[in-house]
């Protein structure tokens, strides 16, 4: 079972945390250097401000902690990604209307995201904004308001939404890949859902409000604020605006995925010109601030299929057989997969690249990489995650999928303590502990008659 509490509401409670606390392992500058100040209201709202030079200009995020991890229920995915949707159809004091006309009238950027395991609302406004974006967004999340109708027309929307996006090869393939990797955990299927369930979104309206109700709740969310703002009149407001909304209690019970024993293999077929494509799979651990595993993997996924790699060199630049070569996994709470994308730009060379691919990763296997190309690799790694933190918004979202991950903005420099401490040694653990062929799932798409 899974508690959205982080820790007991009580009174409102601040806690400032700069510098920084020290972690073992960690190098003695912080990866997010930033001051950061969190407090929590009496329901359970947890609100994070990140004091950042930024004058006149401020970040609000507010984070769902809700994805499709979440949708538990056969014949009920595709939910989270609905309310992203949902949230701008409105509500008595804001009309959708008079929701956007109040974002215009700022000249803020204003949108939303939905991943796996959580569900992103995010504004970047001028400074003196702050109270307005308050008002607006904590109306909508304590008072969405919608009609049947409306619930059907935006369900018609998503449906043309999975449309368009299963227009790209690449989206057929991944949603395969997820089906067959996973027989119980809801990381089975794609964000956006599968496709009899959103056919079958209309009919479900009452559905979509008990949804809301479980998981549109304060101990469910955090609210983010990086920039130019006053700490103390932070407080006033998000107390002031988001004093009334009642906690919920609902807690989800996600299935465990069972460790998979053998390979599993798929090849569907596209109906218009492709390139082949192909798309491994391989069940890699949950992300963690203590265990250094998903970390190596990370750093694996650079020695493996970076521009400076290997195998880049060969399959991309030497033999010009592939235009796409990626990998990697994504943070998630539960255990994901380490997922592999290619594009062979000679069809009668599938086979040749998936042997080079999987030679490749035994290789990574068997040996300790040079100790120089490991320093180099984490080094352009810690380089390029804080070269990114160069405005409000980065920051902003950099935190919360932190916070999503485990309600601590301490997270982001616990992790990156271990990247600093990772050998060759756990690169090659990593490598021929999960990147096995018991543990792989293997999709290859086609074009049709091919």
């Amino acid at each position: 079972m899974t508690r959205f509490r982080f820790r007991p509401a009580a009174a409102l409670l601040v806690v400032l945390l700069w510098p920084a606390t020290p972690v073992v392992g960690q190098t003695a500058e912080p990866i997010f250097p930033f001051p950061v100040s969190v407090f929590e209201l009496p329901n359970g709202l947890t609100v994070v401000g990140v004091d950042y030079d930024s004058p006149g200009i401020v970040a609000y995020y507010t984070v769902v902690r809700t994805g499709s991890r979440n949708e538990v229920e056969p014949g009920f995915s595709g939910y989270a990604h609905f309310f992203e949707h949902m949230m701008f159809r409105g509500t008595d004091r804001y009309p959708t209307a008079a929701y956007n006309e109040a974002i215009k009238r700022l000249g803020a950027d204003s949108n939303a995201f939905t991943t796996d395991d959580w569900t992103a609302y995010h504004t970047v406004a001028s400074a003196d904004a702050l109270e307005t974006i308050i008002d607006l967004e904590s109306d909508r999340f304590l008072n969405l308001s919608y009609s049947e109708a409306d619930y059907r027309t935006e369900a018609g929307a998503i449906l043309g939404e999975y449309n368009l996006n299963f227009s790209n090869p690449i989206s057929l393939l991944r949603e395969r890949l997820y089906g067959l990797a996973f027989t119980h955990h809801p990381y089975g299927h794609t964000t956006i859902g599968l496709l009899d369930d959103i056919k079958a979104m209309p009919e479900h309206y009452d559905y979509s409000v008990e949804f809301y109700d479980r998981y549109y709740r304060p101990n469910n969310c955090f609210v983010v604020v990086v920039g130019d703002f006053d700490q103390a009149e932070l407080e006033r407001l998000v107390t002031q605006y988001y004093g009334s909304w009642e906690p919920g209690t609902f807690e989800p019970s996600i299935p465990v995925e069972p460790v998979q024993g053998a390979p599993r293999t798929a090849e569907v077929t596209w109906p218009n010109a492709t390139l082949p494509l192909m798309m491994l799979g391989y069940h890699v651990p949950a992300f963690s601030a203590v265990e250094i595993d998903m970390p190596a993997l990370d750093v694996l996924s650079q020695l493996l299929f970076s521009q400076n790699a290997p195998l880049f060199q060969q399959l991309y630049l030497r033999d010009q057989l592939v235009d796409v070569l990626s990998g990697g996994a994504v943070d998630h709470r539960d255990p994901p997969v380490f997922e592999i994308l290619v594009r062979v730009t000679k069809p009668d060379r599938v086979a040749d690249v998936r042997e080079a691919i999987l030679a490749e990763i035994e290789r990574m296997a068997r040996e300790l990489v040079d100790a120089d190309v490991l320093a180099d690799t984490k080094s352009a790694m810690r380089y390029s995650f804080a070269r990114g933190l160069d405005s409000p918004g980065p920051i902003a979202e950099t935190l919360a999928h932190y916070l999503q991950l485990t309600g601590d903005p301490e997270t982001v420099n616990r992790v990156y303590a271990l990247y600093d401490a990772v050998t060759a040694e756990d690169v090659r653990r990593v490598a021929s502990q999960y990147l096995t062929e018991s543990n792989r799932t293997l999709v290859t798409l086609t074009e049709e008659g091919q």
